[in-house]
């Protein structure tokens, strides 16, 4: 198949790498001023691995969605509107074109899904899905497996996806519940955050009350916007949590870790953004979301993390289900 990925970031270059090595015909697209890009075309490496020659790269986005029948798409989510837009107007005919969002949060303008971003903006003239899931770059590369999660609302082509993308090293499972699969997606990265300030005040045995607790405030939401709350205890959110909460590769944990020492971290960590609009959709739904809220407070209302946390941890008593 031909497949473009838009994105060269950590794990836009690791999907192309996978996809290509798996026997796919790949082209990476980035923009001309991205020296990210620019550095990864010249070298065909970055700091996590070196790319086969066989993938092209090009910085022209019409000539990137002519290419591929399917486009895999891995950028930051606050960056996906512009994007979307993009594709919108290069003129290219998406009709029976391929999507796939490998992206975990939420857009802070109007809470929205990434799949609903795409729907609004290009219609629904393409087959979309989503693919998130564990896993780290670092693992993948020394050939330690997992498994991850492909959704679409058209569950046979999910399906079709897993035995076109699996391998041995990432086993697929399928969904339809796109509600469910990105918001739990999302939100992990939220626990990751709070995982890591545990870390940072020496407090990581709470980190098992927080797996116990975390995914029941999210499974709630995700009920009220209409999907299953059964995903949140599958591989799109608690199945995620070793690799967000406990891993050393993991951006959300070490920001949260970061922020508390008073550290800089320069790595894209996406649950700083998402905790705003998780809290959005917990007030448009009528959910109470006191991890969320936790995480909130402490990184953009500035307040004080221990007392924050000890606050959350002495509320009221509550029957545990």
């Amino acid at each position: 198949m031909n497949i473009t990925v838009i994105g060269c970031g950590r794990w836009g270059t690791f999907l192309a790498w996978y996809l290509c090595s798996i026997g796919n015909n790949v082209k990476i697209y980035g923009r001309s001023e991205s020296r990210t890009f620019r550095s990864l075309r010249e070298t065909g490496k970055n700091e996590y691995l070196t790319l086969s020659p066989e993938i092209a790269f090009t910085d022209d986005l019409g000539q990137a969605l002519e290419f591929g029948d399917k486009t895999v798409i891995s950028i930051g989510t606050q960056n996906y509107p512009q994007l979307v837009q993009s594709i919108k107007s290069s003129g290219v005919s998406l009709k029976n074109k391929e999507i796939i969002l490998c992206m975990k949060g939420i857009i802070k303008s109007g809470g929205k899904r990434i799949s609903e971003a795409t729907a609004e903006v290009l219609g629904n003239g393409q087959r979309v899905a989503v693919w998130v899931g564990p896993g780290h770059v670092e693992d993948f590369i020394r050939g330690i497996p997992n498994c991850m999660l492909i959704c679409s609302e058209d569950q046979q082509y999910a399906k079709e996806l897993c035995a076109q993308f699996g391998s041995q090293l990432i086993r697929f499972y399928y969904s339809h519940d796109m509600i469910g699969c990105e918001i739990g997606a999302a939100s992990k990265n939220v626990m990751g955050i709070a995982a890591g300030m545990l870390d940072g005040m020496g407090y990581s045995s709470l980190k098992g009350a927080l797996m116990a607790r975390g995914p029941r405030e999210i499974a709630r939401l995700t009920k009220a916007m209409g999907g299953d709350e059964r995903s949140i205890f599958g591989l799109c959110h608690i199945g995620d949590y070793e690799a967000t909460l406990f891993s050393e590769h993991s951006h959300n944990r070490k920001f949260g870790e970061a922020f508390i020492k008073g550290e800089e971290y320069d790595k894209l960590a996406e649950g700083v953004e998402t905790v705003r609009s998780i809290l959005y959709l917990g007030k448009k739904y009528g959910v109470e979301l006191p991890i969320c809220n936790a995480v909130n407070s402490v990184i953009h209302e500035k307040k004080d993390a221990s007392k924050v946390f000890t606050e959350l941890f002495l509320r009221e008593q509550k029957s545990e289900f």
